[in-house]
């Protein structure tokens, strides 16, 4: 048996990552909602404002992704293998800039129109922020709520199968509309910007299924 492994029977674990991993799922969720007020804004000013507001998120994202790197720099027994818990900060972190990647490019390309597409991704999005927040609170007593971690896990899954959906119709419309080449090509990307979100949540839920595989 390994050193650490001998002295995590005896030694207490530093709890310090909960809270910093509930923190960012808060800050991924934050942003989320956001965006779903960004892509049910018809208003470009207040467009402009959410986009402002998600950056702002994602900042917040970075500096506490920095704070649990150096924790586990500074900490000798971590509730879970650094590595773990590295990879789910970084697959947060990386949710987190999705989203801000996707309402970026609103910014950049101010399109005449959002077609529904983007609100039902964005809706997605939100659910699957959701789920996270509460698969991440979880973990603190990952023994006892094993099976409420898979159950959110489960639904970030469909989510993403359900995005990967819409976001086929969504761009196949577009191809099909007599839209403008330029507004058509500012539209697929925002698109597949929101596609990519729903990716990012998605291997969030798949870390937290092998937390459940490894510690549970």
């Amino acid at each position: 048996m390994k050193i650490n492994s001998i002295l995590s029977i005896f030694a207490p674990k530093d709890v310090k990552f909960f809270p910093l991993l509930n923190e960012t799922a808060d800050i991924l969720d934050q942003a989320a909602i956001f965006l779903l007020e960004l892509f049910s804004s018809a208003d470009k000013n207040k467009r402009e404002e959410l986009c402002k507001r998600i950056k702002s998120e994602e900042t917040k994202g970075d500096k506490v992704t920095r704070q649990i790197f150096k924790a586990l720099n500074d900490t000798f027994i971590t509730p879970f293998d650094r590595e773990d818990i590295g990879a789910l900060a970084d697959d947060l972190d990386d949710a987190i800039d999705a989203i801000n990647r996707a309402a970026q490019k609103v910014l950049l390309f101010s399109p005449e129109v959002l077609p529904g597409s983007t609100r039902q991704l964005a809706e997605i999005i939100k659910e699957g922020t959701t789920e996270i927040k509460y698969a991440t609170a979880e973990l603190s007593n990952l023994k006892t709520s094993d099976q409420h971690i898979r159950e959110h896990t489960k639904k970030i899954k469909q989510l993403e199968e359900a995005a990967d959906v819409i976001y086929e119709k969504g761009t196949s419309s577009l191809f099909q509309s007599d839209i403008r080449t330029i507004e058509l090509i500012k539209l697929k990307e925002i698109i597949q910007e929101l596609e990519k979100s729903a990716n990012k949540i998605n291997n969030v839920g798949k870390l937290l299924k092998t937390f459940i595989v490894k510690y549970a």
